[in-house]
């Protein structure tokens, strides 16, 4: 048996079919509102842990490197990118907009295992790439204690 979905126009019908619409329509609203990562500010982070560093990778093809800031303000590594829109020209005329480049701004608190003097950052291939080693950690000699 095969499920075949008529498009109905909006309160077109009895006050069941509005209902039925209602209820099925809702969770897809909900699923592609909250939970769709094209959604504006958010870009996409893997982070990646290896024995000497953490890897931050960054989704945001489309960008040019100097589009790119990241700061370093105390514990808070903040990565954000801004463009501007194409100005289209008169004789121009958009038949169809499917891409858009948006600007985007994430924050991540550094714990204080990351040596933050010496971060570095790569874009290759629409992927900002941030390497943020840890720092060699520090054991406290060992003293002797005298016994009185």
């Amino acid at each position: 048996m095969t499920h075949v979905k008529f498009n109905r126009k909006p309160f077109e019908g009895t006050l069941d079919n509005i209902v039925d619409d209602l209820f099925t329509e809702l969770p897809a609203l909900f699923k592609n509102e909250f939970n769709y990562p094209g959604r504006k500010g958010f870009v996409p982070v893997n982070v990646k842990e290896t024995a000497g560093s953490f890897k931050l990778e960054v989704v945001a093809p489309g960008f040019e490197k100097t589009d790119f800031k990241v700061n370093l303000d105390q514990n808070l590594l903040t990565i954000s990118a801004e463009v501007k829109d194409a100005v289209m020209e008169e004789n121009e005329k958009q038949v169809r907009r499917e891409y858009s480049c948006r600007s985007f701004k994430r924050s991540f608190t550094l714990d204080d295992k990351v040596d933050a003097t010496a971060i570095e950052a790569s874009y290759i291939n629409g992927v900002l790439t941030l390497n943020l080693p840890k720092k060699d950690p520090v054991k406290a000699p060992a003293t002797e204690i005298v016994i009185k």
